[in-house]
């Protein structure tokens, strides 16, 4: 049924674009585009002394010039892959903390693909716990285009990316004075500030500066700034008689609101929608009531929880860059980076979702705590006389167990890439061969501390006590503190350090003028040492939400373990014609065992994991069409999963795990076409078949152990089915350009038992570009145009193994993010 499906839908595909193409090449009144999508040079996962077009390369590439990225306008860093094929993006989140699921690689955030800046890991772990790569790096107009490459040789020359690197090129300063200063409002308060300049400054030096500042209130309003902050960078460099040399300063102090899961149920029809007195487009839990919070600690302090904070990212990154000719026809290529990276990341994490009447009858044997109490009631912590309807308040008489967490993770990091490159001629064959070093070494220090408050379920969410109360109404006393159901369900103290050396080598052969054959090996070996320190639970008094608090115990226990693999790619091109060719590759990749495995879970049992990748690929590309399709197979071994499953009862998360194999076979396609000079389409689609494979663990259930055996069962998150369709056309002589996009997003799973269905969904956005002078060019952006209330994930924490929401009428999920504008008026001098 699978392969049937697979091969009916390329048939589809690629007839049905033949046909647009020749129906295309009948229209000769049809403009000439000025060059085709082959001909743009690729720099990214590969390397050698001569240049490669797109047209040259094995394997699958993604190029966003700088006009589509501007007339995308993403307002993240995930945003701006949403049009790859083999992606499936999550930005429900907000501008960082995004997910991408690359290939059938089950792996949540950027845990399976690199972000690169300038062709260097922004991050050598780019799914460093709770400290995505996305966090820490911001779009702006420094930022002029984007290369992506899906599977192919990135493992090869790049650590943590066997699915691919998306690698953002920034400007490069000409020979005479530029800049643009571009300011964007939305409606959601919005207000902000990109420039960019570029200038010679004497003695062949090129100097860049540029950033942005931005504030705005979040589409999912908090009542309080949600984001606010910005970077500035600055480039140096220069042309050598023998090379060139850059070096790059960037400092970004920003903070941006995390958006979560809301309270959401399923109506008499099947659909799903927010439950009665929330708004699913624009409400969010978080509110003045979350927002500053002191937590009671074990050793007596205070916890400072500032939600108002997010995620808030203090980094200072120092690069540089240098090519130079060794001589008889060797080069170098050296490329480093220090970043020193501050992360405080807060947010009101909804834990559990229930009926008021639910909850206090599992709480009434908690009443001898409160001497000469006959029952319990929720009153506002605001209001204390208010007492809350557990049949109807708000409508829907449900109460949410928040978790308010905060993570602090300071970290230091030095990555450095040496390669040396040289071709051989061989007749009338060469060999473009690269041999290199890599190295990267990070230090990490982690703290958590959470605790969960009670709240109704309503936009800006009120705090509720949960308090006992005689036969004639009057409280005795509260299991609560202003709120706080348990201080202390969370706590972390660790730190550790990470090296990591890899060598690699490549060659390009080409075979002959139309035949090239590459290939490449990569060593790599990981040592990681560190500390955790263990924990005990203590009553520390004054309150019951302070009975149980968990706090360190003084006990350091280290680990000091090392991880190495070697990987390798082989691929060929078959360029047969200028305007078309044929690709195919075989890539064996891996992921070492990482910090983030110890760093909390110090006698942790590491897998390391390995994937088989394929892919094979036609490309064509004339002056009316660009047409990509590419085939790929992926297979995924030693897939660990923990499922921390919250328990209201308790307070606690607690930990299963389970270990799996994936296999997916897809269909990738991406092009665009120009019937008219006024008139194109681009599009992206992926059609696949993720499955798990060997997907079982034992699970107790009362008090005896019982099998979950989910293998064949399709991949958490991912649909076998997305598209994105954009239309756009030209008017005024070209100084008019307006889009529509359309995107669809199939069916997914909240887990991997596949109980709990996510929707299909589309998306349907809009952006509009006028030049009114040379100089100056006014933008228009509209986001879900139809309010679109598409879930992109369940409730994490109610296990993504097996989910404790299956079957439930209310639960919580993470929509889409609501309609929104941006207008922005740019400026080039």
């Amino acid at each position: 049924m699978r392969n049937t499906l697979l091969s009916r839908a390329v048939r589809t595909a690629l007839v049905g674009a033949l046909l647009v193409s020749a129906a295309t090449h009948a229209q000769d009144s049809s403009p000439e585009k000025k060059t085709t999508d082959l001909d743009n040079v690729v720099v990214t996962a590969r390397s050698g002394v001569e240049t490669r077009t797109k047209a040259e390369t094995s394997y699958s590439i993604t190029t966003i010039d700088e006009d589509r990225l501007r007339m995308q306008a993403p307002t993240s860093v995930t945003e701006a892959v949403k049009s790859v094929p083999g992606f499936w993006v999550e930005s429900s989140g907000g501008e960082a903390s995004g997910n991408i699921r690359a290939r059938g690689i089950p792996v949540d955030g950027y845990g399976s693909v690199t972000l690169l800046e300038d062709g260097i890991p922004v991050q050598h772990d780019p799914a460093l716990g709770y400290l995505n790569a996305d966090q820490a790096f911001r779009l702006d107009e420094t930022i002029e285009r984007v290369e992506v490459v899906r599977g192919g040789p990135s493992s090869i020359f790049y650590s943590n990316a066997p699915a691919g690197a998306i690698n953002f090129i920034p400007r490069k300063v000409g020979d005479t004075p530029e800049g643009l200063v571009k300011y964007t409002v939305g409606n959601y308060s919005l207000n902000r500030l990109d420039f960019w300049y570029g200038t010679p400054v004497g003695s062949g030096w090129k100097l860049g500066v540029g950033g942005f500042w931005r504030v705005d209130d979040g589409i999912r309003r908090p009542q309080f700034h949600a984001d606010d902050g910005g970077q500035l960078r600055a480039t140096l460099s220069k042309e050598l008689e023998h090379g060139d040399i850059s070096f790059d300063v960037k400092h970004m102090d920003d903070k941006v609101a995390l958006y979560l899961g809301i309270p959401m149920r399923t109506n008499a029809n099947g659909d799903i929608r927010p439950v009665p007195g929330f708004n699913g487009n624009y409400g969010t839990l978080a509110g003045p009531d979350t927002e500053h919070v002191l937590m009671r600690e074990g050793d007596g302090s205070l916890y400072n929880f500032d939600n108002d904070e997010g995620t808030h990212v203090k980094r200072t990154q120092v690069s540089f860059k240098f090519d130079h000719d060794l001589g008889d026809d060797w080069k170098l290529a050296e490329s480093m980076r220090y970043s020193t990276t501050d992360t405080q990341r807060n947010g009101v994490f909804p834990n559990a979702l229930q009926s008021a009447s639910s909850f206090i009858a599992q709480d009434t044997k908690r009443l001898s705590a409160i001497p000469g109490a006959t029952g319990l009631q929720f009153r506002y912590v605001d209001n204390p006389s208010q007492v809350f309807n557990v049949a109807n308040q708000n409508g829907n008489g449900l109460v949410v167990t928040e978790g308010l967490r905060g993570v602090t993770m300071p970290v230091n990091e030095f990555i450095n890439d040496t390669r040396v490159l040289r071709k051989f001629e061989f007749g009338d064959q060469s060999h473009d061969v690269t041999f290199g070093y890599y190295h990267a070494n990070f230090n990490q220090d982690f703290g958590r501390y959470s605790s969960t408050m009670l709240t109704d379920a309503t936009d800006n969410a009120r705090a509720l006590d949960l308090v006992g109360v005689d036969a004639n109404g009057n409280v005795l006393g509260s299991l609560t503190d202003h709120g706080i159901y348990r201080y202390g369900y969370e706590w972390e103290h660790a730190s550790g350090k990470s090296d990591t050396n890899a060598f690699y080598a490549s060659d390009e052969w080409q075979v002959t003028p139309e035949l090239r054959i590459d290939g490449g090996l990569r060593y790599e070996k990981v040592n990681v040492k560190g500390f955790t320190e263990g924990k005990k639970t203590i009553d520390i008094g004054g309150s019951p939400a302070a009975t149980s608090v968990i706090t360190g115990n003084g006990v350091l226990t280290h680990y000091d373990q090392s991880f190495d693999k070697t990987g390798w790619t082989l691929g060929a091109n078959w360029q047969f014609s200028p305007r078309q060719g044929l690709f195919a590759r075989w890539t064996s990749a891996f992921r070492l065992p990482n910090l983030s495995t110890y760093i909390t879970n110090p006698t942790a049992t590491p897998l390391l994991q390995t994937m088989d990748l394929a892919e094979t690929g036609w490309k064509y590309s004339d002056r009316f069409v660009d047409l990509y399709a590419t085939a790929f197979y992926t297979k995924y071994d030693n897939v660990s999963f923990t499922n921390n499953v919250f328990d209201r009862n308790g307070n606690t998360s607690t930990p299963q795990t389970g270990f799996a194999s994936t296999k997916t076979y897809g269909l990738e396609l991406e092009g665009t076409l120009y019937p008219t000079k006024w008139f194109d389409v681009q599009f992206n689609a992926t059609l696949q078949d993720p499955k798990y494979k060997g997907l079982s663990y034992t699970d107790v259930v009362a008090n005896a152990p019982v099998l979950r055996d989910y293998d064949d069962n399709q991949l958490i998150r991912v649909p076998k089915v997305s598209y994105r369709i954009v239309p756009g056309v030209n008017l005024l002589q070209g100084r008019l350009r307006l889009q529509v996009s359309y995107e669809h997003e199939g069916k997914r799973y909240v887990d991997t038992a596949n109980s709990v269905v996510l929707p299909s969904y589309h998306v349907v956005g809009a952006s509009a570009r006028y030049d009114a002078t040379q100089q100056l060019s006014l933008f228009l952006y509209a986001d879900n145009i139809t309010n679109s209330l598409g879930l992109t994930e369940g409730n994490p924490r109610a296990g993504e193994l097996l989910s404790s929401d299956a079957g439930a009428n209310t639960f919580i999920a993470r929509p889409l993010l609501g309609r929104s504008f941006r207008l922005a008026a740019m400026y080039r001098f």
